[in-house]
């Protein structure tokens, strides 16, 4: 019985350890790899032990490691990678795809770790930029005509600087500022911010209705400021004075072509007598006439000398003489 017993001890003992390393073998000739559904990289090129968890052997591991599975060519490009791609480039690096096991996702996307500098970023750039230009000091609002596309900045990248130019343009309510972003020296991306310009205008806003022909003065209008396309004429003044062509309501802001300038006052009546002035060099001869017509400075009016009975066509001078037309 004793005999016994050590004999089974003994076949026990030298089977164990065999069936054990059997095993063990068995599992470092298998490579494992485990797949997310997503992965983020920091280089341009993708290898798989960058994107799965790889287990098995030590050199199998290692060459599975550096095998390539694409190549980011775009700013913000993802790639997707499945398990037939996988396979595929493993058994064209000579490793056999029996002895592959995969677990996890079907597949993997892939994103390269970048920085991303917003559309909105880039205009506060080029409104900053404009602002110290001195032509546009009198701007009060930077308007991005088109909000710019976002600029992606590979992640490995650590100094990032921007270049800002000035873009000419012929009209005086746009502006077109051209951003170079500049990574560790050299060109990342580039891109174009247009702006419409606002200026402050002060503008004659009517307090009440003024009918045709009403005249423009403080007490029917305010002045007010308002956001304008274009900045304000140089020489700006109230139109105090001037008369509006037709009807207005209240709140109407009154442009030049809603007034006109009113009718000059006739220096010169019908009947009126007139000095009639004749100047020569060294010589002022005077008579009195009395105007046929009424006349504004300027007009040619018709006179009649009251001594001679003449008619003669002579021009208004703005002290109310007349002068004859030689």
């Amino acid at each position: 019985m004793s005999g016994r017993t050590i004999i089974v001890i003994v076949i026990s003992f030298l089977l164990v350890p065999f069936g054990a390393k059997a095993d063990a073998t068995e599992r470092n000739s298998t490579l494992q790899i485990y797949l997310p559904r997503e992965a983020s990289v920091e280089d341009e090129v993708v290898k798989l032990g960058r994107v799965g968890i790889i287990r098995g052997a030590e050199s199998l591991v290692a060459k599975a490691d550096e095998i390539t599975l694409g190549r980011f060519s775009l700013p913000g490009q993802e790639l997707i990678v499945d398990r037939q791609t996988i396979l595929s480039r493993l058994a064209g690096s000579q490793m056999p795809t029996s002895q592959v096991s995969l677990t996890g996702a079907e597949k993997v996307t892939v994103r390269r770790q970048q920085r991303t500098i917003s559309g909105a970023d880039l205009v506060k750039q080029a409104t900053s930029f404009l602002r110290k230009i001195p032509v546009y000091a009198s701007v009060v609002q930077f308007e991005p005509v088109q909000m710019p596309p976002d600029l992606i900045i590979p992640h490995e990248y650590k100094d990032i600087k921007f270049g800002l130019g000035f873009i000419g343009n012929n009209t005086s309510n746009r502006a077109r500022v051209k951003i170079t972003v500049v990574t560790d020296g050299k060109e990342a991306g580039m891109r174009q911010v247009s702006f419409r310009l606002k200026y402050d205008c002060r503008s004659a806003v009517t307090l009440t209705e003024l009918d045709a022909g009403s005249v423009i003065c403080p007490e029917n209008v305010k002045i007010v400021k308002v956001l304008s396309d274009r900045p304000e004429q140089a020489g700006w003044k109230p139109p105090y004075g001037l008369v509006t062509r037709g009807k207005l309501a209240p709140n109407t802001v009154v442009g030049l072509d809603k007034v006109v300038t009113p009718p000059a006052q006739a220096v010169v009546k019908r009947n009126q007598n007139v000095v009639i002035l004749i100047e020569t060099p060294g010589l002022l001869i005077t008579a009195t006439g009395q105007a046929m017509q009424k006349g504004h400075v300027g007009e040619y009016i018709k006179v009649r000398n009251v001594d001679s009975r003449r008619v003669i066509l002579a021009k208004v001078n703005a002290d109310g003489t007349v002068r004859p037309a030689l």
